[in-house]
């Protein structure tokens, strides 16, 4: 197997394993991540449900940052949500990058994908795509003491606070859409979609992988002649 065969194989077993790839042009190189299905936290999900594994991703994202030969990073997003903590986890390292980076939302990011498509430094949703704010919700033994309230509300400030600080969303107009009744069929919260998530400030701009990518070469260009000067 020659070099470039081994370059390809290499690259299709990393779309398989990791859902990611790298692509490189005249513009720079750039790293695709996709974050599919569920974000799986601590506990492992069955095989049949599609997920995102932060432990695959974490340390996939350190090592975009510190590759001298990776010049930004492009998130695709569809997924329906998942573990707190984990997909938190995953949207602070993305909002700490210094590279350039930019998300799509495609088809839907729900739930914890909020944070996640907010977290890089230019957002865009795709104009058919969805995205569900609800509060924290919890599956299994649910304690009921005040301490157990109080620790939802202090889960939820923090989704808030990252979510407000990493886009042009007020603060009021999030919680309020979080708390919204009447929407959602057995749930608390709201859907909005493409064109709506950009009038509110979620997102950034209306738009598809094209716009996405020029957006990104825009920015790699411009940290480029920063850093030549």
């Amino acid at each position: 197997m020659d070099e470039q065969e081994q370059t390809q194989s290499t690259t299709a077993q990393n779309i398989m394993d990791f859902g990611s790839s790298l692509v490189q042009t005249k513009c720079g190189t750039i790293h695709v991540l996709t974050i599919v299905g569920q974000i799986e936290g601590h506990q492992v999900l069955p095989p049949s449900d599609k997920s995102t594994k932060y432990e695959h991703v974490m340390p996939l994202l350190a090592m975009v940052e510190e590759s001298e030969e990776i010049d930004g990073l492009l998130v695709l997003l569809n997924t329906v949500g998942g573990d707190i903590e984990a997909g938190l986890a995953i949207s602070e390292l993305i909002a700490g990058m210094s590279k350039p980076t930019v998300s799509l939302v495609l088809g839907g990011g729900h739930s914890i994908g909020v944070p996640l498509a907010v977290s890089a430094k230019k957002s865009f949703i795709a104009p058919s795509a969805a995205m569900t704010i609800h509060p924290v919700r919890l599956n299994g033994l649910v304690i009921g003491a005040p301490q157990t309230f109080y620790y939802f509300e202090r889960v939820q400030e923090r989704i808030i606070q990252f979510v407000t600080a990493n886009s042009h969303m007020k603060r009021e107009v999030f919680t309020k859409m979080m708390m919204q009744t009447g929407e959602l069929a057995a749930d608390v919260g709201s859907v909005i979609y493409g064109g709506e998530a950009v009038e509110l400030g979620l997102i950034d701009e209306i738009g598809g992988l094209s716009a996405a990518l020029d957006c990104l070469h825009r920015m790699i260009a411009e940290r480029k002649q920063e850093n030549n000067q």
